[in-house]
């Protein structure tokens, strides 16, 4: 009969590996207690990205592991998720109430990256975190169409100063065109659009936020510049489609945020297959692996490789995404996974040393 320790239970957790940190429990630094009382064993686990969907099933599968082990009778083990403040660039202040910033960004339009976005920040929302969101494409504001907001809907004042962001699905959201008439095109030059851009960042109220996603105007001009100059993003998830004009313009976007200090997340492929509703054909209208190819290139995750699919347009169109719209289909666990993926690249990129686990134990 084996002697039951801390280091027979730390074995045990090191041979179960977290999905999204690509690490074991105890290598990642989630290990925050182990309490061994005789045949009793208790473990804490803390996890540093939004998880509520998954931490449960993670606690039970690591329970039965351990309720394996000799001389164990009964085995509990309790995962939380503490989401702390990380930011990229050291000499830029923090953002009042935000404390983890993730740019959303393409390097052409027609990918997908807005339906991205709001998908995100809902997924994120739905792991349990309390997510923003800010329209940032100045020229083409849609996350309030997405998110279900009325034409006409303008956000109240406080103090005079600041806006207070409205609030859909359980996000907290601000958009240029809450401020303006839809149909009028705003005309404005490089240095109004990135002056806009601050005040909208800056003067929302935002009200305690994990994370604050940001859904970027294609292309790589003064706002990305600005952002990164003004802004303390803590990550960025490039979006593109399979096919080589579109991977050729993400190649861009992966270099601007490399050159200005700021770590790509990983990589969101929209558009890999198209699934024939008549006869289930399967077809790569865009070309096949680019995503992957593009991640590999620049060693960072493939986040999500999502089909062409007419439900994530239509039910972005009407005002409730794929992860609020379909909850439980296929597409929205995808999201889901892709949500905590971003989450954990965000804590491993800020992560300092792992804090040594509190042991207790009657041995």
């Amino acid at each position: 009969m084996s002697t039951l320790n801390r280091a027979t239970v730390e074995a045990t957790l090191r041979q179960f590996t977290d999905p999204h940190l690509d690490q074991d429990p105890v290598s990642a630094g989630c290990l925050r207690g182990v309490d061994i009382q005789g045949g009793q064993v208790r473990v804490r686990l803390e996890l540093g990205y939004a998880a509520g969907l998954f931490k449960g099933g993670w606690a039970q599968t690591l329970q039965m592991a351990l309720e394996n082990l000799d001389g164990v009778e009964s085995a509990r083990v309790e995962v939380d998720c503490r989401i702390a403040a990380h930011k990229a660039q050291d000499q830029v202040p923090a953002l009042a109430n935000v404390k983890n910033v993730i740019a959303v960004a393409s390097g052409k339009g027609g990918v997908g990256k807005s339906t991205t976005a709001a998908n995100l920040a809902l997924a994120l929302a739905r792991e349990g975190a309390r997510v923003g969101m800010l329209d940032a494409d100045i020229y083409g504001p849609s996350q309030g169409i997405m998110f279900g907001l009325a034409e006409g809907t303008r956000p109240k004042v406080r103090d005079e100063k600041f806006f207070v962001p409205l609030e859909a699905h359980g996000v907290q959201v601000m958009s240029m065109a809450f401020l303006t008439d839809d149909d009028t095109p705003v005309v404005w030059r490089g240095p109004m659009v990135s002056g806009a851009l601050i005040q909208l960042i800056t003067q929302t109220a935002w009200d305690d936020l994990d994370y604050l996603v940001i859904d970027m105007p294609p292309g790589t001009g003064d706002i990305h510049l600005t952002l990164a100059q003004k802004i303390p993003v803590s990550g960025a998830v490039i979006v593109t489609t399979p096919q080589d004009l579109a991977l050729l313009d993400a190649r861009k976007g992966v270099e601007m945020f490399r050159k200005v200090n700021i770590p790509v997340l990983g990589v969101v492929e929209n558009m890999s297959v198209h699934i024939c509703s008549q006869c289930g054909h399967a077809e790569h209208l865009f070309g096949e692996g680019g995503g992957e190819k593009l991640a590999s290139r620049y060693g960072v995750d493939l986040l999500a490789s999502l089909p062409l699919s007419m439900a994530i347009r239509e039910q972005s169109d009407g005002g409730k995404p794929t992860t609020v719209a379909d909850p439980d289909s296929q597409i929205a666990m995808l999201y889901q996974y892709m949500a905590r993926r971003v989450g954990a690249r965000i804590a491993q990129a800020g992560q300092a040393a792992p804090l040594p686990p509190i042991v207790v134990s009657d041995d």
